[in-house]
């Protein structure tokens, strides 16, 4: 849709994504002057807030998640200004007259940032075109969790698609707003170096790590119903999957990048028994800190994985015969989102005689904490040689906020939150990937069933289980670490 919004929506407004992300992200928007001096946002969930004490609950999330001197005060009360409050239960259908009155006139176009329980998203689409939130002027953006499974989804996308048109939804994954994973398509069709090597001629195999060092942090209901699968690898993971390896799309815009992508998901291989590695992690030791294992936090015991490795294939042409290795865990040693390419080694080595030994070519690409992109090559080491020629491993390192010093670094709920408004779609997750990746998930966990896997235990603080290693092993490939 053309029009940029007047008015937002945001439910959950006093969440823990809220006050850490979507407040911080709409007042640095604010600032710089990215969104209209007339858009007004309204908070809405069942909390019982007016207009002031929200705007003070705003005024502190600002103040315990915004960088220190980030915003003048000036900026913030400007900020606050736009903010008002309606209490709402989305399980109460009277409820939605008073938020729609709260809204008021909408000149441009209305935007929803939904955040709600699976249970919770019928009632509230039925409640926003009930009380007329949801003509043609009205987009709205879903977050996560859409469903725990294929068939939960279908009914929230159908209950969603049942009010609003395909092109007036945005499907959330804030994984695609950081900056290093949009580098992604930048760095593979922007660089003449890279994209004619991306296939399986030239690939040995690939890596995708998620890796936390939390717990359950408060997510106890949560997390004991999803596990790490269905957390990370349905949604984040797989996204990032995709974006490694598409197809070239024809134009950057959402239809053909996302084209492309849904044509990976399609042609993902249903796993094979063995393919995949699941674990919980026991107490242990993070970051010089006693931890509990997970049974202890949970308060029983419990089948549900924490950690889960698989090795996937794609099977099209560019991808014929190349494992993709991912993996996703809590409690492990560091916190860091990274993908390896791994590339095959030289097909002939004319420094073997001279008692070189030379290494593949290997690019890592960190996403978090850290953005870089490094590059590691074969170099001379200096010298006379008259021991034989000695090679040494190089890495050519690009660190993100170093190479661009000057731009303000963004958080991904900023950019995600202006594509909202603005309806650019190219950053949100299209229906038919969000059931492509569901079907793939669900056939894992079906298997898992019908084996009767268990998870492995592991020690909270080391890289998963002693199963994970050995499942890339088999490939004569190790995880990098």
């Amino acid at each position: 849709m053309a029009f940029v919004s007047d008015r937002l929506i945001v439910f959950g407004a006093t969440g823990d994504l809220a006050k850490r992300m979507l407040l911080p992200s709409l007042a640095a928007l604010s600032a710089d002057k990215l969104i209209a001096d007339d858009l007004r946002i309204i908070g809405t969930a069942r909390s019982s807030h007016n207009d002031e004490s929200f705007r003070a609950f705003a005024r502190a999330a600002l103040d315990e998640f915004l960088p220190v001197g980030q915003l003048d005060e000036g900026d913030i009360a400007r900020f606050l200004e736009r903010l008002s409050y309606q209490p709402l239960d989305a399980s109460q259908a009277g409820g939605f007259a008073a938020l729609a009155a709260k809204v008021g006139e909408v000149k441009r176009g209305l935007s929803i940032f939904l955040s709600t329980a699976p249970s919770l998203f019928e009632p509230t689409i039925a409640g926003l075109a009930g009380a007329g939130l949801a003509g043609d002027n009205v987009r709205i953006g879903l977050e996560k969790p859409l469903g725990i499974d294929l068939a939960s989804s279908k009914v929230i996308n159908d209950a969603v698609g049942a009010v609003f048109a395909e092109d007036r939804i945005f499907r959330i994954d804030h994984y695609l707003g950081k900056e290093t994973v949009q580098n992604l398509l930048a760095l593979r069709f922007a660089n003449i170096l890279f994209e004619p090597l991306w296939n399986a001629t030239h690939i040995e195999h690939m890596q995708i790590t998620v890796a936390e060092t939390v717990g359950l942090e408060g997510r106890v209901g949560f997390y004991d119903g999803a596990g790490a699968l269905r957390d990370m690898m349905q949604n984040h993971m797989l996204q990032l999957l995709a974006l490694v390896a598409m197809e070239p799309p024809a134009k950057f815009d959402a239809t053909a990048i996302r084209d492309e992508k849904v044509k990976v998901l399609r042609s993902l291989r249903p796993l094979m028994t063995g393919d995949s590695v699941t674990g919980q992690y026991r107490a242990g030791s993070v970051g010089g800190a006693d931890v509990p294992g997970y049974d202890e936090e949970l308060g029983k015991g419990s089948d549900t994985e924490t950690f889960v490795a698989v090795k996937a294939h794609i099977d099209n042409w560019r991808w014929k015969g190349v494992p993709f290795f991912m993996r996703t865990g809590k409690r492990l040693p560091e916190r860091k989102t990274e993908i390896v390419i791994q590339f095959k080694a030289v097909p002939h080595s004319i420094f073997a005689e001279l008692g070189a030994a030379t290494v593949p070519n290997r690019l890592i690409i960190g996403i978090q904490p850290r953005e870089n992109i490094r590059l590691s090559v074969m170099a001379k080491v200096p010298g006379l040689d008259r021991g034989g020629v000695r090679l040494r491993e190089v890495p050519l390192d690009i660190s993100m906020p170093d190479a661009f010093a000057g731009p303000k670094r963004r958080i991904a709920y900023e950019r995600l939150l202006l594509d909202l408004i603005e309806g650019e779609q190219t950053l949100f997750v299209r229906r038919d990937e969000v059931e492509a990746q569901w079907n793939w998930v669900d056939a894992i966990r079906a298997g898992w069933a019908s084996d009767a896997v268990k998870p492995h235990d592991y020690g909270a603080g080391c890289w998963g289980p002693e199963a994970a290693s050995e499942l890339v092993m088999r490939d004569g490939a190790s995880w990098h670490e």
